[in-house]
């Protein structure tokens, strides 16, 4: 079999060779011409897989190494035979964990204590429970907006948009949507912002269109927001410099980008192409994802006279140090504008190896103390010093 395959999703190569020839392709200059032969096409959110890509080609299986499915036509492939799969999931706990980076360095940065401060969690699927989780152990007040699980579950702890506005902070994690009952396109609009109590901080991990960056814009310049951390943009790869240079943190789309995360979206697809053509499935995450680089940490005692936020973000701050990704992103500024697009492409495709939380060890003198559960709450092994 031919397999075409986005030449960043990682050991896809090594990986898929196993039942085919694998050739690699850049995300953005994945054309007709080049799949037309293929059997396997792989891709990432970058490419827009329909009738344009495909028609004519000898493509019989899709898959997408993300989470997000939007860029995929699925009632054409359906329509035409084409089997499809995605990664549901895979990358959920690098999001949380970039959530739980970016509420922790603007905590620092802003002097505000996270504990007994109020977040409005906006989609509560994957991603969104394991950011609540994160945040519940960092003793935040967590406030639910999911209306498709509302319905779904008749429960009550999923309230209406309306009771996040009094949030300090509010996280996106929604899919994008522009029809149905449960529209996301321009969710944050400017009766959204406005709506929002004063001070409050605006964070979007989802989609770029979930926003909508003019409405952002004023209320950024009216002052009604006190701290945005953006991920994802509207235009993206453009970026609107005007934000990437007033916002508190920026980083380009790489939330979901631990490596853990990555590798286990390349194995769900290959699991599921394997299935597809009645194949059997030789390979695992484990033999592609290599030892932490920080497998162990040892906080002594003489470590603890700073407030237990301050100690935590230190000790994130060995596994991901989330201000040199704004640090990088905000470098799209020294460039031409017309090389903004290429820049913001180029951070993702060289993007570090960021492993997740849970590969690192914290030991500690008293390993049942509140920082001990408050560092295991938000995903990592704990242990107490010898």
């Amino acid at each position: 079999m031919k397999i075409v395959a986005d030449q960043n999703i990682p050991f896809v190569k090594e990986c898929f060779s196993s039942i085919g020839v694998v050739t690699l392709a850049g995300g953005r200059q994945m054309t007709a011409e080049v799949v037309k032969d293929a059997d396997i096409l792989l891709v990432r959110s970058i490419t827009k897989v329909n009738a344009d890509l495909l028609e004519g080609s000898a493509v019989k299986f899709v898959a997408t190494a993300t989470i997000g499915t939007e860029h995929v036509d699925q009632e054409y492939l359906a329509a035409n035979g084409i089997g499809f799969a995605s990664a549901p999931g895979s990358n959920a706990m690098s999001v949380a964990d970039y959530i739980t980076a970016a509420l922790l360095a603007l905590g620092k940065k802003k002097k505000i204590q996270l504990e007994g401060k109020s977040i409005g969690i906006v989609g509560v699927g994957n991603v969104g429970s394991r950011v609540e989780k994160k945040c519940r152990a960092l003793k935040m007040e967590v406030v639910l907006n999911d209306p498709p699980v509302r319905r779904q579950t008749g429960h009550d702890k999923y309230r209406p948009l309306e009771e996040i506005y009094d949030c300090d902070f509010i996280t996106m994690h929604t899919p994008l949507a522009k029809d149905g009952p449960d529209p996301t396109y321009h969710l944050a609009d400017e009766k959204f912002f406005a709506s929002l109590k004063d001070g409050a901080v605006f964070i979007n991990s989802s989609r770029g269109k979930v926003q909508d960056e003019a409405a952002l814009k004023k209320a950024m310049q009216s002052g009604k927001l006190g701290g945005v951390v953006l991920d994802v943009w509207e235009t993206e790869p453009q970026v609107d410099s005007w934000l990437l240079q007033n916002v508190d943190l920026s980083t380009p789309h790489i939330a979901g980008y631990s490596y853990d995360g990555k590798v286990a979206g390349m194995i769900m697809i290959y699991q599921a192409a394997c299935q597809h053509f009645g194949l059997k499935a030789t390979k695992t995450a484990m033999d592609f994802l290599p030892e932490p680089v920080v497998p162990e940490l040892v906080l002594p005692a003489g470590h603890f006279h700073q407030p237990e936020e301050f100690v935590i973000q230190d000790v994130l701050q060995q596994v991901y140090v989330i201000n040199r990704d704004d640090f990088n992103m905000r470098e799209i500024l020294l460039q031409p504008e017309n090389k903004h697009p290429a820049w913001f492409d180029g951070l993702r495709k060289n993007y570090p190896v960021r492993r997740e939380f849970h590969n690192t060890k914290v030991l500690l003198p008293d390993a049942e103390s509140t920082l001990a559960k408050k560092l295991s709450g938000i995903g990592f092994q704990i242990g107490a010093i010898p």
